[in-house]
């Protein structure tokens, strides 16, 4: 014997779907997919002006180094420590908004187009004390600060954008036309009826 329940929940309403498990799940997603992209982005366009690819890491590297020697711990290389930091910190951004979304009520979103603002105002408010840090620490001129700043903006708009789409995709997105089928005994499980 077979019961059919149709799922019709789709992209707007269906916050009940949105477990805690699920968030944490796609935010982690989300979060590595906004950085990888950020990052392929950031080395194809360093690349094209001339500059060191991995530049970004660098910087990120040098910065955390700096902020480590001032708490009395050395660290070596600055591009694996600024290439762990990113991998690192990306995806934890990612489930502390998978997070936010699932468990506060005020911030569930209903609709894609609201998911992925939110992710982008989130990752943009949330990015600014660690990017504030990197002028302090590296003493950069007031052109590199305002090089520093204009570019994670924009690499963290987009940061933003991919962990949205992905959040909206994992939490709301409206099942297949199939059914979902609950069996009642094993003999009809293994029946395949879509």
């Amino acid at each position: 014997m077979k019961i059919t329940f149709r799922d019709n929940s789709g992209m707007r309403g269906d916050t009940a779907r949105a477990t805690l498990t699920r968030g944490i799940g796609w935010g982690l997603i989300g979060g590595f997919a906004g950085t990888l992209v950020m990052d392929l982005l950031l080395t194809g366009i360093f690349s094209m002006l001339g500059k060191p690819a991995l530049t970004c890491f660098s910087i990120v590297g040098d910065t955390l180094g700096r902020f480590l020697l001032l708490l009395g711990t050395e660290t070596a290389g600055s591009i694996p420590l600024g290439v762990a930091t990113h991998y690192v910190v990306g995806p934890t951004v990612g489930a502390i908004y998978g997070v936010v979304v699932t468990q506060f009520k005020a911030l569930r979103v209903s609709t894609q187009k609201r998911c992925i603002m939110l992710a982008v105002l989130y990752v943009e408010l949330l990015s600014q004390p660690l990017l504030a840090m990197t002028p302090i620490l590296l003493k950069m001129t007031k052109l590199e600060t305002l090089e520093w700043f204009g570019g994670s903006f924009v690499m963290h708009f987009i940061l933003g954008i991919v962990l949205g789409l992905v959040m909206s995709y994992g939490l709301y997105r409206k099942p297949g036309k199939h059914p979902i089928h609950f069996y009642t005994n094993s003999s009809d499980f293994f029946r395949l009826d879509f």
